[in-house]
């Protein structure tokens, strides 16, 4: 079974380069924006799966973030109900990955054990780690929990055939990325196990860190689990992503198709 696979951008930070890499960089000032997105998988009998829900207008406000259109909107608009969504990926809990949960009000929530774990845990008694994390979204998905629509994993999983989640932990402690089956062999959605390519490339990580060490194997794994091919490997954040790939028709430059191959 292959899919669709579609990065549709919701929101954006400016900022300068040197807050997205651990190390030194030559030119510390230099504009490095930041893009927010969500990802869209869709097969050809109409199965749904949305990978990570962003955040809200409230969330945006709060820290400083510009949102563009509401996740909600941004599925809209791509013909997707969330409503109607059946399947729902949060690579991890931070505030840019795991808003809006409310709005998937049918869908199975999928989950790494060790992300709940951590959340919830004694290492949100630390500020610094506990930074990226909204409370609200927390809450969320022990509501979900208990109302029975959340599916976890302990390690690799199965979402869907031809859709899978791998932990690399990392960035956060239960991070997974998403292996899908498409027309132009595996794609690894790697959110923010790689939150840029240059991250990888370079081997400079983004510096909201868990573990540096499983940062740095979950770069690989990633690229293993795409077979190799890097070019289908997704990071997380990058503009570039929104130029390597085939624009989607209607939608302003803001969705790309990941499933077709790169045209820059």
């Amino acid at each position: 079974m292959t899919w669709e696979a579609y990065a549709i951008r919701y929101g954006r930070h400016e900022r300068p380069a040197q807050s997205n890499f651990l190390l030194p960089v030559a030119d510390p000032h230099d504009a490095m924006p930041l893009d927010y997105f969500v990802w869209l998988l869709r097969n050809a009998e109409g199965h749904e799966i949305v990978v990570d829900t962003g955040f809200d207008a409230a969330c945006a406000e709060k820290r400083g973030r510009t949102l563009h259109r509401s996740v909600g909107d941004s599925l809209l608009a791509m013909d997707c109900d969330p409503a109607k969504v059946r399947d729902v990926v949060i690579t991890h809990l931070h505030y840019d990955h795991a808003g809006s949960i409310e709005i998937f009000s049918n869908a199975k929530i999928h989950i790494q054990d060790r992300e709940m774990a951590f959340a919830t845990g004694r290492h949100m008694c630390t500020g610094c780690i506990r930074v990226p994390f909204e409370a609200d979204h927390v809450v969320s998905m022990v509501r979900a929990l208990f109302a029975d629509k959340v599916q976890f994993h302990d390690g690799e999983g199965q979402v869907a055939p031809g859709v899978t989640v791998h932990r690399v932990g990392g960035h956060s402690d239960g991070l997974q990325v998403v292996r899908v089956e498409t027309a132009r062999g595996p794609v690894v959605i790697a959110s923010d196990a790689m939150h840029f390519y240059a991250n990888g490339s370079t081997g400079n990580p983004f510096p909201i860190i868990f573990d540096l060490g499983a940062m740095t194997q979950g770069w690989r794994i990633a690229r293993k689990l795409a077979g190799g091919d890097e070019a289908r490997v997704i990071p997380g954040h990058d503009p570039a992503v929104r130029d390597r790939f085939q624009p989607v028709a209607g939608q302003d430059g803001e969705v790309v198709a990941l499933h077709l191959p790169p045209v820059g």
